[in-house]
């Protein structure tokens, strides 16, 4: 089985009843097409699955397109000073997502929203319930085997906050393609050919559809690889601001490790941990060339700088640093929900996630002078200076 730009890009029509106005975005699509065909070998089920989620996902731009096309006053909705958390793949972005999900003043993508986000829920509220209860369902048939120890490894509710991959998806402006996929020439043209802020447009318009006939509140928006795109997303959102975790890059890479041999164990029929652990190494320290460089432009400013230990070890007290970082203060009642959440969610209730550099073929000493750069310049602890810190 293969996979075409011209069959997702039908199908999708079919399903949305909406022909696509967009066709600048196929080269995006092909080029990860190409790379899923040429650099992997997808098992027969991993195949199938992506071909459904990115018909879905393609479906769901379609849709969006429809519902402007219908109702114009959609385009001109305005997403006000958005938040973007953010910081490398794996420094507690998620954990600091849940967080920020504790002030009803913010407005965060929901998990079924990743999934099913037509209609906009404003225009058809009673939705709401039956897309939260199939949620689930929908969910496990795009992935194509269970992962094992998944509740480990990724913070995940039914009704909880989600990240903004899928909606990323609809441009196949992912860089979290890359962990599902061994598809290293889609990571390159991404970093280096890709439009980002066209892909940036697709994501406000999908805002816009989710606010709209809704009150407005100000989205915080939660995707580690946004550091790869915040000058993309500057030109999209220019009222934007950045709020960055920072982790021991050696853990973070482990980490990211062990979560993209899973996924893709679940896709493929056998995955090398060395091959993983080389991609992964340069992922992340592409994503750290991207923070130097936003970290030493005219737009420095606009990121507000997170300890990922003192945000584990004193939640409400780094969250209220981070607000002021903002220009925001961090309501009492905030500080309070924070730290109920923390007592009922303690570190290891959903289970251990255990890792280590040797398993990818790397080592803790190559690694820490790879990256030397980045904690020099964000002061950032080894993990263990960072645990022993802040206990």
């Amino acid at each position: 089985m293969t996979l075409s730009v011209g069959g997702i890009v039908a199908a999708a029509e079919a399903q949305a009843g909406f022909g696509e106005s967009e066709p600048w975005l196929h080269r995006n699509l092909a080029a990860l097409i190409e790379s899923l065909n040429r650099d992997g070998t997808l098992d027969a089920d991993g195949m199938a699955a992506a071909e459904r989620n990115l018909t879905a996902r393609t479906a769901d731009r379609l849709f969006g397109l429809k519902w402007v096309a219908e109702h114009p006053a959609i385009a001109a909705e305005p997403i006000e000073a958005p938040v973007f958390l953010t910081g490398l793949p794996r420094s507690g972005t998620t954990y600091f997502q849940y967080l920020f999900d504790h002030d009803p003043s913010f407005r965060l993508i929901r998990t079924w929203q990743g999934i099913m986000p037509q209609p906009p829920p404003g225009a058809d509220p009673e939705s709401v319930t039956r897309r939260k209860a199939i949620e689930a369902e929908i969910r496990g048939k795009l992935r194509p085997r269970e992962i094992e120890g998944f509740a480990a490894l990724h913070l995940h509710d039914a009704d909880g906050p989600e990240e903004c991959h899928a909606f990323l998806e609809q441009a196949y402006a992912a860089a979290g393609f890359f962990n599902l996929y061994d598809a290293p020439g889609y990571f390159e043209f991404l970093m280096d050919e890709l439009d980002l802020a066209a892909a940036y447009r697709v994501h406000k318009r999908q805002l816009q559809l989710l606010q709209w006939q809704l009150p407005r509140r100000r989205w915080a928006l939660k995707y580690p690889n946004h550091v790869i795109t915040m000058d993309a997303i500057l030109e999209v959102y220019p009222e934007a601001r950045f709020a960055m975790t920072h982790r021991d890059p050696v853990q973070v890479l482990a980490s990211i490790a062990k979560m993209t041999l899973s996924l893709r164990q679940a896709r493929y029929a056998a995955v090398d941990p060395h091959r993983v652990g080389r991609q992964m190494l340069h992922f992340i320290r592409r994503h750290i060339d991207r923070i130097l460089a936003f970290d030493s432009g005219p737009n420095a400013s606009r990121v507000t700088h997170v300890d990922y230990y003192r945000l584990v070890a004193e939640p409400a007290a780094e969250m209220a640093q981070a607000y002021r970082g903002l220009g925001l203060e961090m309501p009492d009642e905030v500080a309070a929900a924070i730290a109920a959440w923390r007592r009922d969610n303690p570190k290891g209730a959903r289970g251990r996630n255990d890792y280590a550099l040797e398993q990818f073929g790397l080592s803790a000493e190559e690694t820490t002078e790879l990256f030397a750069d980045y904690s020099a310049r964000f002061a950032i602890p080894s993990e263990a200076e960072g645990i022993r810190r802040d206990r």
